[in-house]
């Protein structure tokens, strides 16, 4: 990953285009690993699966701690992953995980992907409720403009209701709780190392998971599909640290969003699904509202001298 940074700091893209770039890149891989996965899981089962793919997701992020010297640290790679915060971070990786994929094989790919762009509201309005940070009546109308845009793509109360819908809401909250005690892992702690701890314990939640279902037959399709879903993840991972090193964050964390299109053209050319006009709507309001907030955080920032 160093030996990759230097090569483009020679070249002649700024650092916020080349984190845009990353940025994109990573959802468009984090995308694509949803739509593998969600393949496989019409013939598998959903544990089944998550405890395949993450066979491979960890055996791909051992390497990746090992290149990057994750596992020389200070004191070493054990104690330094005995703050309670990374496991909390565990629970919420592995709730969000569990209620996403529920979700996914449900429901359209670019639906359930839109919930999630709630995340930075979420996120904000968890900030202020339980660290205390400073939220202004302006960012407060935006998370409640973010709700009710969740509300037009779940549709409560009406036919095209799905009680999946609300798998991607509760995948949302545990998302939010990870990224909220994320703050609280000191910084000394490598990233890989802590995503590694994850994705076991994940891979984990998916060998307890399998003794409650029915184990379908593995064909060699699945196991290409699932490694391949696991290699693109770690490409997703890798994105997104690039992208927060090479660019300011208030400049690329609006990239994000380019998940959404990513998911749409996924959805509609490899399962044939087409948003109806009340979850675009809601999508669109979604973002609004989050680029919204990370307008005003910016400007805060600027104000306060720390940007």
């Amino acid at each position: 990953m160093k030996l990759l940074n230097s090569q483009l700091s020679t070249t002649s893209v700024s650092g916020n285009s080349l984190g845009a770039i990353f940025m994109m890149a990573s959802m468009a891989g984090f995308v694509l690993n949803d739509a593998l996965v969600k393949i496989v899981l019409v013939d598998l089962p959903l544990f089944q699966s998550i405890l395949i793919r993450g066979i491979f997701a960890c055996s791909l992020m051992a390497i990746l701690c090992w290149k990057m010297g994750a596992f020389r640290v200070e004191g070493g790679a054990i104690p330094a992953l005995q703050n309670r915060y990374i496991y909390w971070r565990c629970l919420g990786e592995a709730g969000g995980t569990f209620f996403f994929l529920s979700a996914l094989q449900q429901m359209p790919i670019a639906n359930v992907t839109a919930v999630l762009q709630i995340l930075p509201l979420t996120i904000t309005f968890a900030a202020a409720l339980f660290l205390s940070e400073t939220v202004g009546w302006k960012r407060y109308a935006a998370i409640f403009a973010g709700f009710i845009g969740v509300l037009f793509i779940v549709k409560p109360g009406t036919e095209d209701f799905n009680w999946y819908a609300i798998y991607a809401v509760f995948a949302t909250l545990f998302i939010t709780l990870r990224d909220l005690v994320t703050r609280k892992i000191p910084d000394k702690t490598p990233s890989v190392l802590v995503s590694l701890l994850t994705a076991i314990i994940i891979m984990l939640m998916g060998v307890i998971g399998s003794f409650f279902e029915t184990w379908a037959q593995v064909e060699t399709k699945h196991l290409i599909i699932l490694f391949a879903a696991a290699a693109i993840l770690m490409v997703g991972y890798i994105g997104s640290i690039l992208a927060m090193r090479n660019g300011e964050v208030s400049f690329v964390a609006p990239f994000r969003y380019t998940i959404l299109l990513w998911a749409l053209l996924l959805g509609y050319f490899v399962f044939g699904d087409i948003p109806d006009g009340l979850s675009v709507f809601g999508a669109i309001i979604i973002v609004a509202s989050g680029l919204f907030t990370f307008y005003r955080e910016r400007s805060l920032s600027r104000k306060t001298g720390t940007a």
